[in-house]
């Protein structure tokens, strides 16, 4: 596996390398860490650095600085935490606007990288960068309808419908819908400072340990609350193959670490469902349908290093 935390220095190295071939760089920008990285594909990730998220200021100029000192890149991808401005033509495109991250509400982010590397920058939602990511080299190649769900810190959802990535007149914020919530089975309010109890506030990391007084990682494998994760997870796919009807279903996330869920889910959905989705995936294969990224924790760093490709041309 490739150290995302290991940056290659030998300049002597990146000069013959960028010879070879166009080079792209990859942001990865999450509430906790920047993730940067410059390479061509999965196995051609020549220079990498973790960067802390603390002030815009300061963690916009680290991740600068870092591209500064590789070769000429063709273009860079952000796949950003949100919400985000993906409207081009409008006055904050390139922003993350109305986040909980403090310190971060109506910050440019695209403006300041683009201006100081003089290059393209492809911005979108980190988990449809991370979509991004499984269509090009993981588990949704060849698909044209799929969605990528991440469960962890916050809960988020992305993907493609007929062969493009998710976009509206915002993006797609899978991780509000409104589930049921049986607050005689479950009277933990929820997590979400704006909604309470949707989804990301009764599924997310935080709404773990809230709820059981310690983190998720540090729970048993069979503890009642991988039950009741995987309920959740299991209303809010259910809701989507409805409304959506995806060829797949990729579900990421440090949560989903915790292997187990992914029977649970399945089988609520089939039990959720009923029968009334009458299809081969659900039926016979969905240990195929509902799957783990085939990239791993790589798919949204990868996924930025897809953006920035595509949007070379």
């Amino acid at each position: 596996m490739l150290n995302l935390y290991l940056e290659k220095t030998d300049a002597k190295y990146l000069a013959g390398r960028n010879k070879m071939s166009t080079l792209y760089g990859g942001i990865e920008a999450g509430g906790t860490k920047f993730i940067c990285a410059v390479g061509t594909c999965p196995d051609d990730l020549i220079a990498q650095k973790r960067v802390s998220t603390t002030t815009p200021e300061e963690t916009i100029t680290q991740v600068i600085d870092f591209f500064q000192q590789q070769p000429r890149l063709s273009a860079v991808g952000i796949g950003s935490f949100g919400p985000i401005d993906l409207n081009p033509v409008s006055s904050t495109y390139g922003y993350i606007t109305t986040t909980p991250k403090t310190g971060w509400s109506f910050i440019d982010l695209v403006g300041p990288i683009r201006r100081a590397l003089d290059i393209p920058v492809a911005f979108d939602t980190d988990v449809n960068a991370a979509a991004f990511g499984e269509h090009r080299w993981g588990g949704a190649q060849g698909l044209d309808n799929f969605i990528y769900l991440t469960i962890g810190t916050g809960i988020g959802g992305g993907g493609m419908v007929n062969g493009k990535l998710m976009h509206g007149m915002v993006h797609p914020e899978m991780g509000h819908m409104i589930i049921p919530h049986d607050k005689q089975t479950d009277p933990y309010a929820g997590h979400c400072p704006y909604h309470g109890d949707c989804f990301e506030g009764l599924a997310c990391g935080p709404a773990l340990e809230q709820r059981w007084g310690q983190p998720g990682e540090n729970l048993p494998t069979d503890h009642p609350a991988w039950l009741l994760e995987g309920r959740y997870l299991a209303l809010a796919i259910s809701n989507l193959i409805c409304t959506l009807s995806p060829q797949r279903i990729v579900v990421g996330g440090g949560i989903m670490e915790q292997t187990q869920l992914f029977p649970i889910i399945r089988q609520d959905i089939t039990r959720l469902l009923n029968g009334y989705v009458r299809s081969e995936e659900i039926q016979e294969h969905i240990e195929n349908y509902i799957v783990p990224p085939k990239l791993n924790r790589q798919a949204g760093i990868l996924g930025a290093l897809a953006l920035a490709i595509e949007s070379a041309g």
